[in-house]
């Protein structure tokens, strides 16, 4: 089967989840194309039936802003055409969903027709889809999709919420690869991380308003008060000038790296014991997934699609929006006692096997067979008809 994957190429959730599907379907022996302006961060190493196509977008001084929709829609009819996709598998809504049904169009035009899978992620809908700018078109452009996957329940629910959504979404949470990521720890990396064998927080995001990165140092602070610490800030994005700003105020600059974006991201979950996500709102929180299959115990919100990957003191704890008190308290808990501590990584592990690549990929499989599979019964009647 040939899958189009159009998605954002960057190290957020979505584009992460499309990458790694894009190459586990590759792994199957699917040939996969994906489609977008840049190559995606995690697709990396050679892989004979992927295929990459870069979305041009034309510069005139006539346009105030590049028209990328319309250049996606052009590639992917392009795409299309050329390389006899069966279907097209989108993700994020903006503009990915609205670009997908622009092409289908002009395809129909030339008796082509191809299925459209949309899977939305998050922000796509509890932010940028609720902006009366652009919820028409996502509504419309979701509803044109022939299936619709949410990454959890709650997302599912709050689309349902947002928008006139007028057929079924099914969820396929994100997954993790748990043999990739249950690496063994590289005594020399964690030792120039903590020479003095102190505990090792991380935190990895976009740096967005939306992740509460100063939230993160604070419940920093009040950990490394109680236990000796070192925190990692894996990415980038607004946010950082702030929370460096943070931390020369609070005088952690000791204790505290910027380590930038990173690809391998293995080795930095194999020497973490503690992973901290206070975010205003996640759809799933694909990042605390993979920290919990490298062994690190979760301290997050209680918001979004946490609930569904974090037990409550079990394989971490959740807190409110906001309150860092609460949230140094249960990393202090978490690391205090070595038994504990242990018990609560065992858990973390075991958690996150229950969404392991070769138990959610397989679901992805059943809706492409099952869409493909409608189209061509759809097609033979058509052929008998005609004759």
């Amino acid at each position: 089967m040939n899958i189009g994957i159009v998605c954002y190429p960057t190290f957020g959730g979505s584009g992460v989840l499309a990458t790694e599907l894009g190459m586990a379907l590759a792994d199957k022996d699917y040939n996969v194309h994906f489609i977008t302006y840049r190559q995606p961060a995690r697709l990396t190493g050679f892989r004979a039936n992927i295929f990459y196509h870069e979305v041009r977008v034309p510069t005139y001084p006539l346009f105030d802003y590049p028209p990328y929709e319309s250049a996606l829609a052009s590639t992917l009819v392009d795409v299309v055409k050329n390389n006899n996709l069966d279907l097209l598998h989108v993700h994020y809504a903006i503009p990915h969903a609205s670009s997908a049904y622009m092409a289908r169009q002009i395809l129909l035009k030339e008796n082509k027709y191809v299925p459209i899978i949309t899977t939305l992620h998050g922000t796509d809908i509890t932010l940028v889809g609720r902006d009366k700018t652009y919820a028409p078109v996502v509504a419309f452009s979701i509803n044109q999709s022939d299936a619709i996957t949410a990454v959890s329940e709650n997302l599912k629910e709050e689309t349902y919420r947002s928008f006139q959504i007028e057929k079924d979404i099914e969820v396929i949470y994100n997954f993790v690869d748990v043999k990739r990521f249950s690496k063994k720890p590289i005594d020399a990396f964690r030792k120039v991380i903590a020479p003095d064998h102190e505990r090792i927080v991380l935190h990895a995001s976009n740096f967005r308003k939306i992740k509460r990165i100063g939230d993160v140092i604070q419940i920093f602070k009040k950990l490394n008060e109680a236990i000796p610490s070192k925190l990692l800030l894996v990415g980038d994005g607004p946010e950082r000038p702030m929370a460096e700003a943070l931390c020369r105020d609070l005088n952690l600059c000791d204790d505290i790296r910027f380590v930038g974006k990173q690809q391998e991201m293995e080795d930095i979950f194999a020497i973490t014991d503690l992973f901290l996500l206070p975010s205003e709102y996640e759809s799933f929180g694909l990042s605390a997934l993979e920290a919990m299959a490298g062994g690190a115990p979760v301290v997050s919100t209680n918001v979004g699609g946490l609930p569904e990957v974090i037990t409550q003191g079990e394989n971490g704890f959740m807190a409110n929006v906001g309150d860092t008190d609460q949230m140094a308290r249960y990393a202090i808990d978490i690391l205090k006692n070595e038994n504990s501590f242990k018990k609560f990584k065992a858990n973390a592990k075991h958690r996150a096997s229950t969404f392991d690549i070769t138990r959610i990929v397989p679901q992805y499989e059943n809706l492409y067979a099952r869409l493909y599979d409608g189209f061509c019964r759809e097609k033979c009647k058509e052929q008998v008809v005609m004759k």
